[in-house]
């Protein structure tokens, strides 16, 4: 069993369709290697995830899933280091031919800039 830090909570997850479409339609929107990342500011006071993982990306829900599981990977273990921002993940059909070291560095890095931006605003 999974214990402490290495957890990936329910309150780090966007859970509800109105979260998602807040973040759609009052985000920022970059895109590097096969991903797409959507941040809005949130009032909650820390970074939350959502993932958006279409059937256009890949027919078969195995490389949709290593997408998926990447990406909370890499949030799971970074996210202290991220402001409070809702983030959503979009895959894209580039992102079927990416390691999940590429998929974990494009979030990382996307993640990052989103972060300055906020900070900015």
């Amino acid at each position: 069993m999974v214990r402490g830090r290495a957890r990936f909570p329910r309150l780090r997850r966007l859970t509800e369709p109105a979260q998602y479409q807040a973040v759609f339609k009052n985000g920022r929107r970059a895109r590097q290697a096969g991903i797409g990342i959507v941040a809005a500011c949130n009032d909650v006071g820390h970074a939350r995830l959502g993932l958006a993982v279409s059937r256009k990306v890949s027919r078969k829900a195995v490389v949709r899933n290593r997408i998926k599981r990447c990406t909370r990977e890499v949030f799971r273990l970074h996210h202290q280091d991220l402001c409070a921002l809702d983030f959503v993940v979009v895959a894209y059909p580039e992102s079927v031919r990416a390691t999940g070291r590429e998929l974990s560095e494009a979030f990382l890095q996307l993640a990052k800039k989103m972060c300055r931006t906020c900070a900015k605003s």
